[in-house]
């Protein structure tokens, strides 16, 4: 089974694939992911972002919580990523509800992000519309006054998403498009996992 091999446990399978992603030369952002949301009317949306964390119990992202994805959470709180590092052909697809981190983890990946970002976090009224790039640096600018030594404190309105996997399934390119795809589901708190056709 190759990049399968005792692949019991899907989170320990992702965490092989992603050392791999990180090792490979050229790779840009392996933590890159497509975050899938609906909005109240049950329409799709979907965007880019970084994973910052994984494990057992989920993957995290951090952002605006007033953001159209903030806001689509708050009502729906399930989430599907998709992870795909085309240079090494595999794809990993997860599904499952979305929990916010603790304010601790929160407060402590903000505070680790370089100072211009955290003022960044301060400045933008993320998706919502802007008259001019100068009035963005103008934000940035009157943050950068407010807090010129020392700390910045995390907004109340940024904090962090874990989404928790009830799915993932994982694709390997294989040539004439045989395709290697195992599914793996959560069922009594114990991963179930099966072949699929390509």
């Amino acid at each position: 089974m190759g990049l399968f091999s005792n692949a019991s446990d899907p989170i320990q399978l992702f965490g092989r694939w992603y050392k791999l992603a990180k090792k490979k030369s050229g790779m840009n952002d392996p933590n890159a992911i497509c975050i899938s949301t609906v909005d109240a009317k049950g329409r799709p949306d979907a965007r880019m972002v970084l994973m910052k964390d994984f494990d057992e119990k989920g993957f995290v992202f951090y952002t605006n919580l007033t953001s159209p994805k903030g806001r689509r959470l708050a009502k729906n709180p399930r989430a599907a990523l998709t992870f795909h590092w085309d240079k090494l052909g595999l794809q990993v697809r997860v599904r499952g509800p979305v929990r916010k981190v603790s304010d601790a983890e929160a407060d402590a990946y903000f505070h680790s992000r370089p100072r211009l970002s955290q003022i960044g976090a301060w400045a933008s009224l993320q998706s919502t519309p802007l008259s001019s790039r100068a009035l963005l640096l103008a934000r940035a600018a009157d943050v950068a006054r407010k807090y010129p030594l020392g700390e910045i404190p995390r907004p109340p309105h940024w904090s962090g998403y874990r989404v928790v996997p009830e799915e993932m399934e994982f694709w390997k390119s294989m040539p004439f498009r045989m395709h290697d795809r195992f599914l793996y589901r959560l069922v009594r708190g114990r991963w179930k996992s099966q072949r699929l056709y390509p």
